[in-house]
């Protein structure tokens, strides 16, 4: 039903606005781009048609209706940005191809884990990590048959132990993508409209200022609220048989093999460059973040496995790439340019007036909060696409650093935890059967609230002394 209403609707609210409402000191140019925003938007949220094939209406609609231009429309879908999340994903591609990913979290179960709580701490610590350079989807589908093995060999009655398990994985996988720029899409939305709006660079680095100890954070108070006040796993039972087969596991994947070493090296090598950047920059004035991704994609292309001389990564393996997320990406890139371009964006902003007066804290707590709950039933990159170019011109109104809203928003978007549609490890985990949405509605709601709470004071104390020479 929702999908329905939604195809007409979007079409519907295009008409109007287009064609019989005029607003005061608004263009025609920006009344095209606000009556083409609903209709995309309309859609995104419906899902009447699929998200990435609504994302390539911009290239329909701007052009035809006077918003944008063709050349000015299509820019957004080949954003420098966009190539960095390439490179990135064929880069956790092969890590995934050769198994390394699996060896990184049995080896960081084995060490932390031996209680129900440790066990616990040790699935986070690898959900997270992984998730920092490998998409949450994928690290969630890694970590589930992990997490799976465990439960069978624990054997809970209470089922307590299954649910806080499952909840973790998920959880964790969408708090460790916050920590990099390629953690996660919206990410990279918000450096992407940094870069279009005020010609300023985000680099790997400065974000992980923000992002990692964020995560850090918000990861540690997810295991003390799981293991000690949603489940109070306070046993200090060491559980021998999960310890065994966490050891079993890692004795299948036998000695690391001679691909695994080269794509680790290449991994931490990539994550170097990519850290030290702006210190390269000094010899090599055209590195940036995306051509050091790229660079890494030339080597696994070219580079031969040992035995058979067959590539590390071929064709066949790159089509894995999420390419309804680029196509996505673009067009929120484009939506944000035609905000600029058209006027739109003033023209929001001095709508925007009344709340001049209105305390910074309230206006982020309000932003961060609709954000929180809004990416609960949208997807989070569709949110950050059409949240974040309002957000520059409400920021002018209120005279402060548009990077401080834009940030909250942006990482507000990935910590949702409430329902299995918020995000695609939420919903990973709930198909194990081993949970109830009341499940995750119960212990998800208040990790809603701590993570408001804690973006909220990131944002307001810590952004602008990290940020300040971005803006």
């Amino acid at each position: 039903m929702k999908k329905k209403i939604g195809l007409f609707l979007g079409p519907l609210l295009f008409i109007i606005i287009f064609c019989f409402v005029e607003f005061n000191e608004l263009s025609f140019n920006g009344r095209a781009v606000l009556a083409s925003t609903l209709w995309i938007t309309t859609w995104w949220v419906t899902e009447a048609i699929p998200i990435p094939i609504t994302s390539l209406l911009p290239i329909v609609l701007f052009p035809l209706t006077g918003g944008l231009s063709i050349a000015e429309t299509v820019k957004g879908y080949s954003h420098p940005l966009i190539f960095l999340f390439i490179g990135g994903f064929i880069i956790a591609i092969a890590i995934e191809k050769c198994n390394l990913h699996k060896r990184i979290a049995l080896n960081i179960i084995s060490i932390i884990g031996d209680t129900k709580s440790k066990i616990i701490l040790g699935v986070m610590i690898s959900s997270a990590f992984l998730s920092m350079w490998i998409s949450n989807t994928a690290t969630t589908v890694m970590m589930l048959p992990i997490g799976l093995a465990i439960i069978n060999h624990v054997n809970d009655k209470s089922k307590d132990f299954n649910i806080a398990l499952m909840l973790s994985i998920a959880f964790s996988a969408s708090i460790g993508g916050v920590a990099t720029l390629i953690g996660t899409p919206p990410n990279l939305v918000l450096a992407a409209n940094i870069q279009e709006k005020f010609g300023k660079e985000i680099g790997f680095l400065e974000w992980m200022y923000v992002g990692l100890p964020f995560s850090i954070i918000l990861l540690f108070i997810l295991w003390i609220y799981i293991t000690k006040i949603a489940f109070n796993f306070t046993d200090i039972k060491k559980i021998t048989p999960n310890k065994s087969i966490i050891l079993v596991e890692l004795k299948k994947l036998g000695k690391m093999s001679f691909n695994e070493k080269v794509v680790f090296v290449l991994f931490i090598s990539t994550i170097l460059l990519w850290l030290t950047r702006k210190y390269l920059q000094i010899y090599i004035s055209g590195l940036n973040d995306s051509i050091i991704a790229l660079i890494s994609v030339f080597v696994l292309f070219t580079f031969p496995i040992k035995k058979n001389r067959v590539k590390l990564i071929t064709w066949n393996d790159a089509l894995k790439l999420p390419w309804g997320v680029l196509l996505l990406f673009g067009g929120g890139i484009t939506l944000a340019n035609g905000f600029s371009i058209s006027g739109l964006s003033n023209w929001i902003g001095s709508q925007f007036y009344l709340l001049k007066e209105f305390n910074l804290i309230l206006v982020l707590i309000i932003i961060i909060t609709c954000v929180n709950f809004l990416t609960e039933i949208t997807s989070n990159m569709a949110t950050t696409s059409v949240v974040l170019p309002i957000l520059i011109p409400l920021a002018l109104v209120l005279n402060v650093n548009p990077i401080i809203l834009m940030t909250g928003a942006t990482i507000s978007a990935s910590c949702a935890y409430m329902l299995p549609v918020a995000t695609p490890p939420n919903a990973i985990v709930f198909g194990s059967n081993l949970l109830k949405i009341s499940d995750m509605i119960r212990v998800g709601f208040w990790m809603n609230i701590v993570s408001i709470v804690i973006i909220t004071i990131i944002t307001y104390f810590f952004v602008p002394i990290i940020f300040y020479e971005i803006i």
